[in-house]
């Protein structure tokens, strides 16, 4: 298991930093993983989850196209 930074992930997603923290205050998004503790604590993201989360953009993209014909 990987975890990748805040700049690893905001450069796979193409969000700010600040979109992100939004969408997981909806609970839009994967959830980042404290790895210290205080409020200036390092977090990561767990790999798998951020590209699930694309590849489920990338699916509802698609059934969007298929339904659309």
């Amino acid at each position: 298991m990987r975890l990748l930074s805040k700049k690893e992930v905001k450069a796979l997603v193409i969000y700010s930093y600040a979109h992100i923290a939004r969408l997981e205050a909806e609970g839009k998004f994967p959830q980042r993983v404290r790895l210290g503790e205080g409020r200036y604590c390092r977090v990561g993201w767990v790999e798998r989850e951020i590209y699930e989360w694309i590849e489920a953009r990338i699916s509802a993209r698609n059934k969007a196209r298929k339904t659309s014909r």
